[in-house]
């Protein structure tokens, strides 16, 4: 009888390159790690700074008691020096000259947003933290000092330059949306912070060559809640114009037959009264749940005895796409976005596909995983066009119900091949050389095999059918490559749906997912403590590098701990 599959940590433990190389004593030689500065990035043109970060060592780790009571967090300030950071910082807040004011130095205040990001501190009582004596050796550590610290505004600054300046370098990458256009998707930088935490990952030699050449890619969103709070499920950016009796202003709630607002108050002249200032970017979208409008909101509908159906979010979503690695079970995240919460997400995560090689020159993908959001052409077509194989759950379309069309089309409703008499085709492995899926019949007809679906004009079995002689042995041989003989993608997958290999990495890739997600609310990100997407967008991929660096802790601590436990 087999026994239970042993957890994660268990798994780790029991690799002993893991634990040999990854352990505090076998990254002794190499610490600290240092933080990598992407090539061709300017240093720093700022020459003085009222704070100033310097790695303060690791000492306290030779102590075996210290391993017990420092956190993730604690531990990655012993183990990664961060002054590569500092220039990339630099870049991304826009700095061009040593002129202005002296400010407090990126890593600093990038080490201090990082640590109320992971102990889910409001801004305020981080600040008033970071003052208080009993948190001096943080303060210390993140490089302020003679008792200068940020102020609140301060902080936002830091955040809000940092979210706008990550989109505006107008570089792009071009993404097939379908057959005849493209789409421009802006590179979002921010995902240098990202790329530089993996890259110490792979420096202390917890990511395996396996898994990162042979690499399995999740792409997922996450909606979050926008700080303000939604008054009309209908904004849009028309809604942010101003409006006068010559020109008035569209009302897209009133467009849907809602109740929506007339706009004819002074409280509405620079802007609708019901579209929140503050987060001017925030989307509604609606998911399986209960939407239930008083007659006084603007969501209310004019007919009564219509109602919404779905539980109504209203803010942004974060696109990332991770890395499952999948020998020593634990994922990264690899690339972030941030947008309105209405936004498609398949274009987005084939850019990130594309910005692969950018980010990432040395990995390999193998497979692309990913729920039924991601089941169209954008992102099918660039993975196939990448070599990597598509385990995307498949797409629904209320044609597939028609079962009469199955024979006609060539394929059923789970992408299965099916021939013209109505007999469902076997998969016989996946071609990576020609990157394609190979299927037969096996003269399933002849051998007393039940069709999926029994035509009334064909006897059973068939005695039209070409492939039924000994010259096919194997009876109709199909291959399926990027497309269905019938041009259609939606469909199409490299490995066979409900197979115990689509089920395997399909499950990788949900559970990367939910392990990021289950991390931001445990930081309390759900909601957004902050207004506005270029805040928004910076905090998140903060959030998301720290999910990272705190990976990293955690696996070396598990690494130290089992050499401890087993020393020979």
């Amino acid at each position: 009888m087999v026994g239970p599959r042993p957890s994660p940590p268990e798994t780790r433990a029991q690799d002993r390159a893991f634990v040999r190389q990854c352990s505090f004593a076998g990254l002794r030689p190499r610490l600290p790690l240092q933080w990598a500065t992407p090539p061709g990035l300017p240093d720093s043109p700022k020459k003085q700074y009222r704070s100033y970060y310097v790695y303060l060592g690791y000492v306290d780790l030779d102590e075996r008691r210290s391993w017990r009571h420092l956190s993730s967090f604690d531990l990655v300030l012993r183990l990664v020096d961060f002054n590569g950071l500092r220039p990339v910082l630099a870049w991304l807040l826009g700095w061009t000259s040593a002129r202005g004011q002296v400010p407090f130095d990126p890593v600093s205040i990038f080490l201090f947003i990082s640590w109320r990001i992971v102990t889910g501190w409001t801004r305020a009582q981080a600040l008033r933290n970071l003052q208080h004596p009993r948190f001096a050796d943080y303060a210390r550590r993140f490089g302020f000092h003679n008792g200068d610290f940020p102020t609140e505004g301060g902080v936002r600054y830091f955040l809000t330059t940092l979210g706008r300046h990550a989109d505006t370098h107008q570089d792009t990458v071009a993404v097939q949306v379908d057959d005849t256009r493209e789409a421009e998707i802006a590179i979002h930088y921010l995902n240098y912070l990202l790329a530089g935490a993996v890259a110490l990952l792979r420096d202390a030699s917890l990511i395996s060559e396996q898994a990162w050449q042979r690499a399995l890619l999740c792409p997922d969103g996450m909606i979050h809640d926008a700080a303000s709070r939604m008054r009309c499920a209908s904004v849009r950016d028309t809604c942010y114009r101003p409006t006068s009796s010559a020109t008035p202003r569209p009302c897209p709630a009133r467009e849907k037959g809602k109740r929506g607002c007339a706009c004819d108050t002074l409280s509405c002249v620079q802007a609708c009264r019901y579209a929140p200032i503050r987060d001017p970017e925030a989307r509604s979208i609606y998911y399986a749940a209960s939407n239930r409008p008083t007659h006084s909101s603007p969501n209310a509908t004019v007919d009564p005895a219509s109602n919404g159906k779905g539980e109504l979010r209203y803010g942004y979503r974060s696109l990332t796409l991770q890395f499952a690695e999948f020998v020593r079970r634990f994922s990264l995240v690899l690339f972030d976005d941030f947008r309105p919460a209405n936004e498609r997400e398949e274009n987005r995560a084939a850019a990130h596909l594309l910005l692969l090689t950018h980010f990432y020159p040395d990995l390999r993908g193998d497979v692309a995983a990913g729920d039924a959001g991601f089941g169209f052409f954008a992102f099918l077509h660039t993975a196939y066009g990448l070599g990597m194989r598509r385990a995307v759950d498949l797409r629904a379309d209320p044609g597939d119900t028609n079962k009469q069309r199955w024979p006609l089309r060539g394929y059923d409703d789970k992408g299965r091949p099916v021939c013209p008499y109505g007999y469902a085709l076997t998969a016989n492995g996946f071609d990576r050389d020609r990157h394609r899926h190979k299927w037969f019949c096996g003269q399933a007809c002849l051998k007393g095999v039940d069709p999926v679906l029994q035509l009334d004009a064909v006897s059973y079995p068939p005695d039209s059918c070409p492939y039924q002689d000994p010259d096919h042995p194997h009876g109709k041989v199909l291959n399926v490559a990027e497309t269905f003989e019938d041009g259609s993608i939606r469909l199409a997958r490299d490995i066979p749906v409900g197979t115990p290999s689509w089920d395997r990495l399909y499950h990788r890739a949900r559970n990367a997912s939910e392990d990021r997600n289950a991390d931001l609310e445990a930081w309390r990100l759900k909601r957004l403590p902050v207004y506005g997407r270029p805040r928004g967008s910076a905090l998140i991929a903060l959030a998301d590098t720290w999910i990272n660096l705190t990976t990293l802790a955690r696996l070396v601590k598990e690494a130290t701990f089992a050499v401890r436990a087993h020393p020979d």
